[in-house]
């Protein structure tokens, strides 16, 4: 076969292909028309005030969110204080779901599972008010017809919009509130740091002028932009992750390596924060007066409270590391001195013996 018929039967196939891929799709076109008129598309409606939800995300178990006075709590696999940002994002984005076709009308197990509705894939969200249910949907696959989804019972996959997947597939440390601390850095009057080295105290004078001291000395050289960076990090200090089921002996909280008090003017308030073993990394495990609840917090921020005295003050001769000038030629600007193996004066040079002694 000569180069021109080899040519022309490549073009053959290439427009057969392109036909049947053609036709393919006005056929599929067709169906999704067809299953879209013949079944009724069901009506997502979350009121806000729903105040139970649950989330059963393939293999990271079930997640069980109650709102309780005010506020949402967990309530499984642990009981804790929810993260209410979290719970509100999620709660808004049931209310912008809206079924837009059927996909499939009548799918059986295989097509369950390519569309990853099977357990190992598939994420089960439950919304309830006052125990109805609000909401009973399970999302599977998503691609270019949108979100695959199943509503509450039917057994057709829908395709959804409006579905933020992030939202849903949280593990259980984000459903948790991290706050550790929240406070205003300005209005506090004085803080310690307590640990095996030293005791050091800081109290905020006239001006917001700052002084301290080390185990009662007063601490020289004291960089002030040091105690407000300990104030910055704190004032809204968050945990990166928690230690339930820790033991003492294993966080070291029985016997704190630092322990960090910040108190506000006019008893508006005190924190105190013990921090004791390393987690990972960096980071250590830490408790605040008052609560039960072990923390996981980073290194940067639990540094301070292990801190001697040396980590708040100014580098001598203000930081500035001064080396010996290398000998100079006189008459020369400092620093430029002699080029090497020159050890004297070049001959005619003022000052110079002329006969070169």
């Amino acid at each position: 076969m000569d180069r021109s018929t080899k040519l022309w039967v490549g073009v053959i196939v290439l427009a057969g292909l392109a036909g049947a891929v053609y036709f393919q799709a006005k056929r599929d076109a067709k169906v999704g028309t067809a299953q879209t008129s013949s079944a009724d598309l069901p009506e997502i409606k979350v009121p806000e005030d729903i105040d139970k939800i649950t989330i059963t995300n393939a293999d990271k178990g079930e997640i069980v969110l109650e709102k309780k006075g005010d506020n949402w709590m967990l309530s499984k696999p642990i009981e804790a204080l929810a993260n209410q940002a979290n719970v509100k994002s999620l709660i808004d984005n049931m209310k912008d779901l809206k079924a837009k076709e059927v996909i499939i009308a009548a799918p059986n197990d295989e097509l369950l599972k390519d569309y990853q509705f099977d357990a190992a894939h598939a994420v089960h969200v439950v919304a309830f008010k006052g125990g109805d249910k609000k909401l009973d949907a399970s999302f599977g696959k998503s691609g270019a017809r949108g979100q695959m989804a199943q509503i509450d019972g039917k057994k057709e996959i829908f395709s959804v919009g409006g579905y933020s997947s992030y939202l849903y597939a949280r593990d259980l440390k984000a459903w948790r509130n991290t706050e550790v601390f929240k406070f205003d850095d300005s209005a506090v009057s004085n803080f310690t740091i307590e640990n095996a080295k030293t005791t050091l105290s800081f109290t905020k004078g006239e001006g917001d002028k700052w002084a301290a001291t080390s185990k009662g000395q007063p601490i020289a050289r004291l960089d002030e932009e040091k105690i407000k960076d300990v104030l910055r990090t704190y004032k809204m200090l968050n945990a990166e992750d928690f230690g339930d089921g820790k033991a003492a002996d294993v966080t070291g909280l029985d016997k704190p390596e630092g322990t960090i008090t910040i108190n506000l003017k006019d008893n508006a308030g005190k924190y105190v924060l013990k921090v004791g073993k390393t987690s990972t990394g960096t980071s250590r495990y830490a408790q605040k007066e008052g609560s039960d609840t072990i923390f996981v917090v980073g290194g940067y921020t639990t540094d301070w409270a292990v801190a001697e005295a040396t980590k708040f003050q100014k580098l001598a001769d203000g930081g500035v590391d001064k080396k010996p000038e290398p000998p100079g030629m006189p008459g020369m600007p400092p620093g430029m001195g002699m080029p090497p193996g020159m050890g004297g004066m070049p001959p005619g040079h003022p000052g110079a013996d002329p006969h070169g002694h």
